[in-house]
């Protein structure tokens, strides 16, 4: 019998992210199980740079496609039709602490169907109204966690936060997967001084940061390049490029927005290092993408980063407004050499094939046959 999983999920292609590459994943290991049927339930219009309505129906990687019209704002938007989405669904994923977790917790008694979260960072991505963040987390978010049969911590760190209001049994933590195969070993075999920042350009990503440390390095070398390459969101490329030009790292600095997958490729075929300084990460998807091409990180000292360069036992951690923290080993790797280079190149690639998808799938499936068993 073939168990049908509804994905709830606020945004999802053609929008690009890690909550979005994280669903697609599963949605691909389900589809290939050969028991179980995927499905997506997503938002009509994207929040950011979006050209009006997208179709109500699509299918992506032979997945279904599900999209609502809502209202409201991005940050909470309302979408009750997601009710009629799920009629037919046997269990139902629920991606992100939103609209979509409190409400279809609020109506748990009419719809009937057992309830996935996955948290993905919660909504802790910035600091954008913390004293009232924790106060609903801790009333409404613990309220809906009662009707969820079990909430799936992506990262150690969400695993803290959310054992606070989940019932006894029901967390589990399972680290998000990474498409290990998109980049693979796509980053330079030989040393150079060039960073690339790939991702988001949000507001919490530390780019501002990233030039602050860039007139740092280039101050002492001039031959330190910074490559900036991502989906204009809360910066765009405009917003960016008056930055670098006030920083006087014209020259310097190079933006990419919006590349595709190949360019993207190119991209990190020109540097030997990741640098990501952000202010709040669930997981650090893309710093793992980076690590399987063979870059060696340089990242802020926030949880999933610092215990990412721990296990690993490569690359860069300190605060990201600790300009010289972070420049002097920078430097410090730079000057090993080749050999060193070569040898931190395979060992980055080593490590993230443990976040493989092929690995990870199979807690999930794993997870839906077990809910599946008791309803």
């Amino acid at each position: 019998m073939t168990m049908r999983v509804a994905h709830v999920v606020r945004q999802y292609h053609p929008s690009v992210g890690g909550m979005e590459d994280v669903v697609r994943s599963i949605c691909g290991q389900q589809r290939d199980c050969g028991h179980q049927s995927p499905r997506i339930v997503t938002l009509d219009r994207l929040f950011r740079n979006g050209e009006g309505r997208l179709p109500a129906t699509d299918r992506i990687d032979d997945v279904p496609v599900l999209r609502l019209p809502w209202a409201g704002s991005s940050r909470y938007p309302l979408c009750p039709a997601v009710l009629r989405a799920i009629g037919d669904a046997d269990v139902v994923h629920v991606h992100g602490v939103d609209f979509f977790y409190d409400f279809l917790a609020a109506t748990r008694l009419i719809h009937r169907k057992p309830l996935v979260l996955s948290t993905h960072g919660g909504f802790f991505h910035t600091e954008f109204a913390s004293p009232l963040k924790n106060v609903w987390f801790r009333t409404i978010t613990r309220w809906s966690a009662l009707a969820y049969e079990n909430i799936v911590a992506t990262s150690e760190n969400d695993g803290r936060r959310f054992s606070e209001i989940s019932g006894p049994g029901r967390l589990k933590v399972i680290e998000n997967g990474v498409n290990t195969s998109k980049y693979a070993g796509c980053g330079s075999p030989k040393l150079n001084r060039t960073l690339i920042y790939f991702g988001r350009w949000s507001s919490n990503k530390g780019l501002i940061e990233a030039l602050d440390l860039m007139s740092l390095l280039t101050a002492s070398n001039p031959d330190w390049r910074l490559i900036i390459a991502g989906r204009e969101y809360d910066y765009s490329a405009h917003d960016l490029q008056a930055r670098i030009d006030q920083c006087q790292l014209t020259d310097l600095v190079t933006l990419h927005p919006n590349p595709s997958d190949e360019a993207m490729r190119q991209l990190i075929f020109e540097a030997s290092f990741f640098l990501c300084l952000s202010r709040h990460e669930g997981f650090g998807l893309a710093a793992i993408e980076a690590m399987s091409a063979g870059l060696t990180p340089v990242l802020s000292d926030i949880p999933p980063f610092r215990r990412l360069v721990n296990e690993s036992g490569l690359g860069v951690c300190a605060a990201a407004k600790d300009g010289p923290a972070l420049a002097e080993p920078l430097t410090a790797l730079f000057n090993l050499g080749d050999g060193a280079h070569h040898q931190r190149r395979q060992a980055a690639m080593a490590f993230a094939d443990r976040y493989s998808w092929n690995h990870v799938a199979s807690h999930y499936i794993e997870l839906y046959d077990q809910i599946g068993s008791r309803v």
